[in-house]
Order: C-alpha cells, then sequence, then structure tokens
C-alpha cells in the first residue's frame, strides 16, 4: 500500500488546516489509520487513529481541536486541525496497520508549521 498524506501549509496561530491522506495499491477499508508527527530534533509521535469501525482516538494535545474521518469508499483520511499551536508544526504523516497505533506502513509526509 501507497499513503500519500497532503494539505500542509503555513498557517498562523489560531488557524485551520484539513490533511489528506490517499491510499493506492490496497484497500482500507478492514484497517485502522493514523496520523503521526515528527518535529524537528523529536521522536514521531501519534496525533490520531481511527480504526476499521470508526472509533477515533486523539492524542491529549489535540483533543478537541483535532478530528479524524475516513472515507472508505475514496480510499482515505482526514485530519482537521482547529486552533492551532506553534507547538503542532511538524511534519504530519499517515499511516495504516491492524490497530489503532500498531501501524505498519507510513506514507510520506506533508509540512505543517504554525507560526506565532
Amino acid at each position: 500500500v501507497q499513503l500519500q498524506a497532503s494539505g500542509g501549509g503555513l498557517v498562523q496561530a489560531g488557524d485551520s488546516l484539513r490533511l489528506s491522506c490517499a491510499a493506492s495499491g490496497s484497500t482500507l477499508d478492514n484497517y485502522a489509520i493514523g496520523w503521526f508527527r515528527q518535529a524537528p530534533g523529536k521522536e514521531r509521535e501519534g496525533v490520531s487513529c481511527i480504526s476499521s469501525e470508526g472509533s477515533t482516538h486523539y492524542k491529549d494535545s489535540v483533543k478537541g481541536r483535532a478530528f479524524m474521518s475516513r472515507d472508505n469508499a475514496k480510499n482515505s483520511a482526514y485530519l482537521e486541525m482547529n486552533s492551532l499551536r506553534p507547538e503542532d508544526t511538524a511534519v504530519y504523516y499517515c499511516a495504516t496497520g491492524t490497530l489503532c497505533w500498531l501501524m505498519d506502513y507510513f506514507g510520506k509526509g506533508t509540512q505543517v508549521t504554525v507560526s506565532s
């Protein structure tokens, strides 16, 4: 499976962004999809995950600001982030796996930069 994240950019604190993850090569219907991020000098961390049944899970620091969804018909997933903060600056990756947070495949990322 190939995953491609898109939708990143340079925004100001308080703005919103909608990231998209498009999959090809395999259907994601029966798999969990996750969003991860990696800031400069930091380890990659999980941001959100949606199970194959549609249950969503979020990192504490984005709860209430992030909303993840999936569209199996489009073999895609989305992450809407509101009230963005400078600490949200990172490269965001989408990934897929059997269970939430246990990802087997990571795609290329998209840069999100939040200026203060």
